[in-house]
C-alpha cells in the first residue's frame, strides 16, 4: 500500500480522537453565598414632606415711654433670658423727681385753697337762712368751694402723671422671653416710643411649613410634626393653625407648628433657621423587603429573586417609603417571592448561588470575582 493511503486512513482516526463528551462536572457553580428573605406586609406612616423656617411665635417690641431723658444703665443685652417685670434700662431720674416734688407741693397748696373755699362756703350756708349775706356773696363762696375743689383734683392729676414718667424711667419687660435685640445705648437721649428691644416671647418657636394648596385637606390641627433643623437636631411639634390664604404666585399655604419648649431647642434651634419636616398622617398597609435586598443600577431600583434551584432573576421594583431598614415596593415584586438580602449587590442575572440562613456571611467585593 502506497504511504499516502496510509496518511489519508490516519487522519479521521486523530480527529476522533480529540472530541470528547461533556462531563457532568462541567455544570455551573454557585458564585456567592447569600441569605434570602421574603416580603412582609408591615404597618408605615403615611408622612406629608415640607421645607420652611423656623420663626419667633410671638415677638414683642419693648420702647421708651419716657421723652426727652437720658439712658442711665443698660442691664439686657441679646441672648439674655428674662422674666416679665424685670429691669431691662434705666433713664437718669433727676429732673422727673423734681417733677414729682413740684407736683406734691402743688397738691398741698391746693389741698389748703379748698379747705380754706369749704369753711367760707360752710359760713355762706348757715348765714343764708337768716339773712345776714346777699345771695350774691352767697353764691361766690359756694362757686369758689367748688372751683377751690376743681384745682385739688387737677393738682392730684398732675401728680399722678409726673409719679407715672418717674416709673417710667424703669424700662420693664412686657413679658417673659428671650432678647432677640438691641438698640438701646447708655447716654443716648431717646424720644418717646423709640423701640430699645425686641424680645421673643416665653422663648417660643415655631415652624412655618410651605405646603402645597392641594395637601391642606390632608393637615389639620392637632397633627404631630417631625423635624430635621439644618443644624442636625431632630424637633418634635403639633400643627397649630393652617393659614387661610394660599400664595397665588406659588400656591404654597404656610402651616403653623407649634414646638416643644425643650433645653435643646434653645442652645440649638433659632430663629431664622431652615427645617425640613415631615406631617405624620396616619398609617397604612405596605409590602416592605430589607433594605439590602434593593439594588440601585443605572437609576433603577432591582431585586434579586431566588428561584428553587438557586438560580437568580433580575427583577425592576420601584420602592417607596424607608423606614429603619425596611424599603416600601410598590410595584414589580409579588408577596410569595423570595429575594436575596446580604451578597445582593454583588449578583447578576442568571447567576446560581448558595443560600445559607443560618449564618449571614460578610459578603466582601472580592468575593463576586470568584
Amino acid at each position: 500500500m502506497k504511504l499516502s493511503h496510509l496518511l489519508f486512513l490516519a487522519l479521521p482516526l486523530v480527529g476522533c480522537a480529540v472530541v470528547t463528551p461533556a462531563r457532568s462536572a462541567d455544570a455551573p457553580k454557585a458564585s456567592l453565598t447569600v441569605t434570602t428573605a421574603r416580603p412582609t406586609q408591615s404597618d408605615l406612616p403615611v408622612r406629608l414632606a415640607a421645607n420652611g423656617n423656623i420663626a419667633a411665635w410671638q415677638e414683642a417690641s419693648v420702647g421708651s415711654e419716657a421723652s426727652g431723658l437720658r439712658l442711665a444703665e443698660v442691664r439686657a443685652s441679646v441672648g439674655d433670658v428674662v422674666q416679665r417685670g424685670q429691669v431691662l434700662a434705666v433713664f437718669a431720674s433727676e429732673s422727673v423727681s423734681a417733677d414729682v416734688a413740684q407736683a406734691k407741693a402743688g397738691v398741698a397748696e391746693a389741698l389748703a385753697q379748698a379747705a380754706d373755699a369749704a369753711a367760707n362756703a360752710e359760713r355762706a350756708r348757715a348765714f343764708q337762712a337768716n339773712g345776714m349775706m346777699s345771695k350774691q356773696q352767697i353764691s361766690l363762696l359756694l362757686t369758689g368751694e367748688q372751683t377751690a375743689q376743681a384745682r385739688l383734683e387737677s393738682a392730684r392729676a398732675m401728680l399722678a402723671v409726673q409719679q407715672i414718667r418717674l416709673k417710667n424711667t424703669q424700662v420693664l419687660a412686657p413679658d417673659s422671653g428671650v432678647i432677640s435685640a438691641r438698640a438701646a445705648t447708655v447716654g443716648a437721649v431717646v424720644g418717646a416710643g423709640t423701640e430699645l428691644y425686641r424680645l421673643i416671647r416665653q422663648s417660643r418657636l415655631e415652624w412655618r411649613g410651605e405646603v402645597i394648596a392641594t395637601e391642606l385637606i390632608r393637615i389639620k390641627p392637632g397633627t404631630n410634626v417631625v423635624l430635621t433643623a439644618s443644624s442636625g437636631t431632630q424637633l418634635q411639634g403639633k400643627v397649630r393653625m393652617v393659614a387661610p390664604t394660599v400664595d397665588p404666585q406659588t400656591r404654597n399655604a404656610l402651616v403653623f407648628v407649634d414646638l416643644a419648649t425643650t433645653p435643646t431647642i434653645a442652645t440649638t434651634v433659632k430663629a431664622g433657621m431652615f427645617a425640613r419636616g415631615e406631617f405624620v398622617l396616619g398609617t397604612s398597609t405596605a409590602l416592605t423587603v430589607p433594605q439590602q435586598a434593593v439594588v440601585s443600577r443605572d437609576g433603577f431600583n432591582y431585586v434579586f429573586r431566588v428561584g428553587v434551584d438557586n438560580r437568580i432573576s433580575q427583577q425592576r421594583v420601584e420602592v417607596g417609603r424607608r423606614i429603619g431598614e425596611q424599603v416600601e415596593i410598590t410595584r414589580g415584586l409579588a408577596a410569595d417571592a423570595t429575594v436575596a438580602v446580604i451578597g445582593a449587590g454583588f449578583l447578576n442575572d442568571g447567576d446560581t448561588v448558595r443560600v445559607n440562613n443560618a449564618q449571614a456571611p460578610v459578603v466582601h467585593a472580592s468575593d463576586a470575582t470568584k
